[in-house]
């Protein structure tokens, strides 16, 4: 059967969701590229979800890689800069994939720039197939368009595909009004709007991204993914984790 069927009779919060994670979540404690037990442990906690009965989605960055915008800083065509960037994110996704298979979970990815030898071509409707299936997703190459982000292509899938929540996986538990490594007293928030995070620039998303949530009502939840079993945490678990960046009347589901 080319589905998981789900061993847990608890609800989850959200039934399709995407989660945003950063390239450079895959060193784990390395300077550069690709620690294969951070990728192992990744796999397995998204195995939960499935498992679980939550159809997910993945947009993964590249930054362990290339960082499009750090070589247009160091003097490279910003476009050509972005397109390497895109390729980074492809080789994640390839060994995100195998991580996913080797824990027995079905899994696509799907490219935004073609390369048939590796990758599904990035088609909506095919995607919501796999999702349907019980397949994970990666969507890889971001928006396959230059001076965009992945950031800004985690929302533009999440819409696609008609996900419920963005789930950003980061360093810390949450959105802070201040950097919590620097400052002691820093409050961390429950809740946001995105007129908050806006205009107080905070760091959760690039404005184009939070913008395009914003238009559509797509909430967010910023959570620490250092801390083994948060993926699942969020999904599964009656107690709101981290921070929600949503509308004024936004609640934790």
């Amino acid at each position: 059967m080319d589905a998981t069927e789900p061993t847990s009779t608890k609800k989850p919060r959200y039934r399709r969701i995407l989660l945003k994670l950063s390239g450079e979540a895959l060193m784990g404690d390395a300077r550069y590229g690709i620690h294969p037990p951070t990728l192992t442990r990744f796999a397995a906690e998204v195995r939960d979800l499935v498992e679980g009965g939550v159809q997910t989605a993945v947009v993964i960055g590249g930054g362990n890689i290339f960082r499009g915008v750090a070589g247009s800083t160091e003097g490279m065509d910003r476009a050509s800069a972005d397109y390497m960037g895109m390729l980074a994110t492809c080789i994640n996704a390839l060994a995100l994939q195998d991580a996913l298979e080797k824990a027995g979970v079905f899994t696509r990815v799907l490219s935004a720039i073609k390369m048939e030898q590796i990758a599904e071509p990035y088609i909506r409707r095919r995607a919501v197939r796999h999702l349907e299936k019980g397949r994970v997703v990666i969507f890889a190459a971001g928006t396959g368009n230059p001076y965009f982000t992945t950031d800004t292509a985690a929302s533009l899938r999440a819409m696609e595909i008609n996900a419920e929540v963005i789930l950003k996986a980061t360093k810390v538990d949450g959105v802070y009004d201040s950097d919590p490594k620097q400052n002691p007293e820093a409050r961390r928030y429950r809740t946001l709007s995105y007129m908050d995070v806006l205009k107080d620039q905070l760091n959760v998303m690039d404005s184009t991204a939070i913008s395009l949530c914003m238009d559509n009502k797509l909430p967010i939840i910023v959570f620490n993914l250092l801390q083994q079993g948060n993926i699942r945490r969020v999904v599964l678990d009656d107690e709101p984790l981290g921070t929600l960046v949503g509308t004024d009347e936004t609640t934790w589901a």
